[in-house]
């Protein structure tokens, strides 16, 4: 028994051999034309993705050469880079005898199907588009958006890159950036410090304005040609609110607005004006004790 299945095993594997010879003998030209062509499919896939991404990064080094924003170098780069690619992919298609007509109608299709999942995305890619044709921002402007606020490090074909304060990485879908508001605190060059002093109700108005303005007199950040305001804001519940309105350079805004609130403090604490501090005074009735 052993020895007939291992004669017949035997005669199939020949058999088999025999037939595949003979399949490849008939066929040898369509056989080596097929590996060509399969070969050249591969070669233009690598080829062409290899020069797709030197094409993407030439155009995308040229533009900030040229100082173009680089939010619309990125978004360009990538646009064209994915262009390349979806070229490249019909033709590699075309040299192995797929139909690329029938090919993009089925495309087509799939595309509208896909697009019809996959609305958010198209809305982020459409988002995208009109934040570098709009350009609300560039690379390196700290804005706000979305709930967060950060440095525009990027902006890609559906998302947009920042950059916190403390140096976390966030990314933001595109569409949900051009569907709110979008606050650039880059966009000018020079910003308004609105500074909120609280005083006591028994301090001297009059002193107090004169020591506020001292304070902004001696630092040399504060904008000259521009009007600084000093005025009484409102009379809170605790203390009468003085708003100090100086303007400065940009960049300088956070390191002015610390040192004037340090040195407010001082100045004041040397004028022996009273910074008050949330209280509320109890009364009680002696009559009801007794």
């Amino acid at each position: 028994m052993l020895s007939q299945f291992i004669v017949n095993y035997q005669r199939n594997v020949m058999d088999i051999i025999s037939h595949a010879t003979s399949w490849l003998t008939n066929n040898e030209g369509l056989v080596i034309e097929y590996v060509v062509n399969l070969a050249a499919a591969l070669l233009i896939l690598v080829i062409g993705f290899i020069a797709a991404g030197l094409i993407a990064s030439s155009i995308e080094r040229l533009m900030n050469k040229r100082k173009i924003d680089r939010t619309i170098s990125s978004f360009t780069s990538s646009m064209i880079k994915y262009t390349f690619v979806a070229f490249i992919l019909i033709a590699a298609l075309s040299r192995l005898g797929v139909q690329t007509a029938s090919f993009v109608a089925i495309l087509g299709a799939a595309g509208l199907a896909v697009g019809l999942a996959l609305q958010g995305s198209l809305s982020n890619f459409a988002a995208g588009v009109l934040i570098v044709g709009f350009r609300p921002f560039r690379a390196g402007d700290y804005v706000e958006v979305s709930g967060t606020a950060g440095t525009i490090q990027d902006v890609q074909i559906l998302t947009t890159t920042l950059t916190t304060p403390d140096n976390k990485e966030v990314i933001v879908p595109n569409a949900s950036i051009f569907s709110g508001h979008i606050i650039n605190y880059s966009r000018h060059d020079k910003r308004r410090l609105d500074l909120v002093i609280g005083v006591s109700y028994k301090s001297d108005l009059a002193k107090t304005k004169a020591v506020l303005k001292a304070v902004l007199d001696q630092e040399p950040r504060l904008l000259s040609d521009e009007k600084v305001t000093i005025g009484v804001l409102e009379l809170a519940d605790s203390s009468v609110n003085f708003a100090v309105r100086p303007w400065v350079r940009t960049p300088d805004y956070w390191p002015v607005r610390f040192d004037l609130l340090e040195a407010i403090k001082t100045a004041l604490d040397e004028a022996e004006i009273e910074i008050p501090f949330p209280q509320m005074d109890v009364h009680f009735d002696k009559s009801e004790l007794q």
